[in-house]
C-alpha cells in the first residue's frame, strides 16, 4: 500500500505529461491543510472545548492526587530518619502502591482522552471531507490533496473549507 501512494504521484503527473499540455491546464488540483481545519475551525474548538468539559473533573483528581502522593513522599523523606526500620519500609510500601495506583489512573485517563480526542476529530475530519467534496465539485476541481511536501498557495482551498464548515454549523 505504501508502495502505491508513493507511486500515484508519479503516476498522476505521468498521466498530466502524456495527456498534453491543453488537458493540463483544464486539471484543477486543489490543497487541504487538515492540521489547520483541526486548529481552526469552529466544529474542531467546539470538539476540544467539550472534550476538555468532559474530562475536567478527572483531571482535577489527578492533579490532587498527584499533589497529595508528592506531598507524603516529601513528609516520608523528612520523617524517615526518626522512623523504625519496620515502619519505614510499611511507609516505603505504601507510598509505592499508591504511586503504582496513580500512575494506572494516569495511564487510563490518558487512553480515555485519547480515544475520545480521535473520536471527536474523527466527526470532525468527516464533516471536513464532505465540505471539500462540496467545494471541489462546486469550483470543479478534479483532485484535492490532504498531504503535500510542497503547495504553491494560489491551490489552498483550506480557508474555503474552514469558512464553509463554520458557516454550516
Amino acid at each position: 500500500m505504501k508502495y502505491l501512494r508513493r507511486l500515484s504521484p508519479f503516476l498522476l503527473m505521468s498521466a498530466l505529461a502524456l495527456g498534453g499540455v491543453a488537458h493540463a491546464q483544464d486539471f484543477r488540483v486543489g490543497f487541504v491543510n487538515t492540521d489547520r481545519i483541526f486548529r481552526e475551525a469552529t466544529t474542531a474548538k467546539a470538539a476540544q472545548a467539550k472534550l476538555e468539559q468532559e474530562f475536567a473533573r478527572r483531571e482535577k483528581e489527578l492533579n490532587e492526587l498527584g499533589g497529595s502522593l508528592k506531598a507524603a513522599g516529601e513528609r516520608f523523606e523528612r520523617e524517615a530518619p526518626t522512623l523504625s526500620e519496620s515502619q519505614r519500609l510499611a511507609r516505603q510500601k505504601q507510598l509505592g502502591d499508591q504511586e503504582r495506583d496513580f500512575q494506572r489512573k494516569r495511564r487510563e485517563f490518558q487512553e480515555d482522552l485519547n480515544a475520545r480526542k480521535n473520536e471527536e476529530l474523527q466527526q470532525v475530519l468527516e464533516r471536513a471531507n464532505r465540505v471539500v467534496k462540496s467545494v471541489a465539485e462546486a469550483e470543479k476541481y478534479d483532485l484535492i490533496l490532504q498531504e503535500a511536501v510542497y503547495i504553491n498557495p494560489k491551490h489552498d482551498i483550506t480557508d474555503k473549507v474552514i469558512r464553509a464548515l463554520n458557516s454550516a454549523r
